[in-house]
């Protein structure tokens, strides 16, 4: 999400993979860090208005999202399902200038400095949906709007037992009767002309994905309804198989081979995108810059790396003081083989990842970096439908959800992918990256932070969490764990540690480069494989997803950066008073934000 990350149909809006955290349900916090706020000069009157109105939209947004809302944890619109026709998505355009016309007319300096960030992130969601919905016109090019929402409708129903299984079979029954409607409106509404190929070919392959939904969600528990619920719950399977079918037919038959669309947004929508999913204070020009500046830093302090573990090593390239682009690049490269041949095998890629999650959580609960939540998280396989975007995700409850399971997901290797690909994957995903990835998406990346970010300010501020606050926080954490001495300050670590860093920083120049940039395979891969040292199988991967999405893999770079930034603030500012986990504590304490807005709370400085 940013990316916001209230719905599947809001991440298919903007084009954003499914690959961050959602909220969940908080664990009792140590005392925070003591920055200093000043009082509250708000006016009572004021602040109540702005209330009034983050509950009128809370109210009015959701029904209007029915898959959303079960997301967040708002079931009583379960049976539901979008309504993505013309009328269906006028609706939400008028309910959003309603309330947009309303937030204007609120003073926002007589709001309290909480509210007034509550005030910012509803004018960026307002007015995002309504340039989602008439300037971007996802509905009319991607055919993922539709295809997530459906499985989407499937999926957040039956993943977590929040309601008995009668209740949420015979939620489904409704969505299931609903959804060859959809089909319907998506064959309306998209213009071959306008369809990406890839975006055709992608939807295509994930079509089935929903029946694997129903096979492996839905009909183990039929038999808990009986009588009339269960003949409809049959027929509701019996007329999805048969919608699915067709929608398979028109995909392959019409879709696909008529789509003609360019996947690249171009400057002008990808600009607008940028600033609706960031809310960031770094343009696209600056984003670049940094991006630049920081891959060569990098790659200077991996090679240092490469310079000590190579040492004395029988056949080590040559690694001079001031190296030339080549040799910089060999040695950094027979460094990373060292790594590359500590990997598990194909088969227990998964059982692996458990035992890295449980590493990374009594390392950070014994070192004392931020308050560990007792909250369970469980490490499953990814449901096809959500696959081919990410190797991951960290899924939590919706806010408005209590007591329920996070997932940590991992996508398994292709039962159809060959000895080499399985390989090339393999030392992409050595032993020391799944450390990363674990840390990244569980603990105490994503999993931590959505549970410590749930005990928000506002509700508002837990359905709205900010991507790019979620997301550099993970990358954020990457280091943390390193500078902490995480696998016993292992210089091989870093040094994955820092090429995983480095993939971060490529994310934000490649999706530039392919929006706006025109980049053709060959120069997104020679910055990936080269330039970022990743194998075949992670950049091939990341191409489609920079060709399928836009806007949201600069989130983990831009994000990193102002936590990076914000850290070496309030360092600067509390000396030897400042504590890392008070800190931390503090920062996860704001509820998600945008991350200008927690150091703006943390140095004092004005809510823009």
């Amino acid at each position: 999400m940013h990316p916001l990350r209230p719905s599947l149909l809001a991440l298919a809006l903007l084009g954003v993979g499914l690959a961050a955290c959602k909220p969940q349900t908080p664990a009792p916090s140590q005392p925070a860090a003591e920055a200093a706020q000043p009082a509250a000069t708000s006016d009572a009157a004021t602040d109540a208005k702005l209330s009034e109105l983050s509950r009128q939209w809370l109210d009015g947004w959701m029904p209007l999202n029915p898959v959303a809302a079960t997301q967040i944890g708002k079931h009583d619109y379960d049976a539901k399902l979008d309504d993505l026709s013309a009328s269906g998505r006028q609706k939400l355009v008028d309910f959003s200038k309603k309330l947009l016309t309303e937030l204007d007319a609120i003073d926002s300096g007589k709001l309290s400095r909480e509210n007034q960030i509550d005030a910012a992130i509803l004018r960026n969601q307002l007015r995002s949906d309504i340039w989602n919905l008439e300037t971007l016109q996802s509905w009319a090019w991607d055919p993922q709007v539709y295809s997530g929402l459906a499985g989407g409708a499937i999926y957040n129903l039956m993943a977590r037992d929040f309601a008995p299984m009668p209740q949420r079979l015979r939620s489904a029954t409704a969505r299931m009767e609903k959804i060859p409607t959809l089909f319907t409106q998506m064959r309306e509404n998209l213009d071959p002309a306008r369809v990406p190929k890839i975006h055709a070919e992608t939807v295509a392959k994930q079509n089935a994905g929903l029946l694997s939904l129903i096979d492996g969600l839905v009909m183990p528990y039929a038999d808990q309804v009986q009588g009339e619920d269960r003949k409809k719950l049959d027929e509701a399977v019996a007329g999805l198989r048969k919608a699915v079918a067709e929608q398979q037919k028109w995909l392959d038959e019409t879709l696909v081979p008529n789509a003609k669309g360019d996947f690249r947004l171009g400057q002008t929508l990808y600009d607008e995108k940028l600033q609706y999913s960031l809310n960031s204070s770094l343009s696209r020009a600056e984003i670049k810059q940094r991006a630049e500046s920081e891959l060569k830093r990098v790659r200077g302090e991996m090679y240092a790396i490469a310079q000590t573990v190579l040492k004395d090593k029988a056949g080590a390239p040559a690694m001079p003081a001031n190296p030339t682009p080549e040799q910089q690049q060999k040695a950094i490269e027979a460094a990373m083989e060292l790594a590359y041949a500590d990997r598990p095998a194909r088969d227990k890629v998964v059982d692996f990842a458990k035992q890295t999650l449980a590493d990374a959580t009594k390392f950070t609960r014994e070192h004392d970096l931020v308050t560990v939540p007792n909250d369970p998280v469980k490490v499953i396989l990814m449901p096809e439908f959500q696959r081919g975007v990410a190797v991951a995700y960290c899924d939590s409850p919706g806010p408005l959800d209590k007591g329920l399971d996070t997932y940590y997901a991992i996508s398994p290797i292709p039962d159809d992918w060959s000895k080499e690909q399985v390989d090339s994957f393999l030392r992409e995903y050595n032993s020391r990256m799944i450390h990363l990835l674990s840390i990244h998406e569980a603990m105490p990346g994503h999993y931590l932070e959505g549970v410590h970010s749930a005990k928000s300010y506002s509700v508002l501020r837990s359905v709205l969490r900010s991507g790019l606050f979620a997301e550099g926080w993970a990358v954020y954490t990457e280091d943390m764990m390193a500078d902490a001495g995480y696998l016993d300050n292992d210089p091989l670590f870093r040094l994955v540690q820092l090429k995983f860093y480095l993939r971060t920083i490529a994310n934000a120049i490649l999706d530039q480069g392919v929006h706006v940039d025109n980049w053709t395979r060959e120069q997104a891969m020679e910055l990936m494989t080269k330039q970022a040292f990743q194998q075949e199988r992670e950049a091939s991967g990341k191409w489609v997803r920079a060709q399928l999405t836009s806007a949201q893999l600069p989130t983990y770079f831009v994000g990193a950066q102002e936590f990076f930034d914000m850290r070496k603030a309030v360092e600067a500012k509390m000396g030897d008073k400042f504590n890392a986990k008070a800190y931390h504590d503090k920062v996860l304490s704001y509820g998600a934000p945008p991350v200008r807005f927690v150091r703006e709370m943390m140095l004092d400085e004005p809510i823009k």
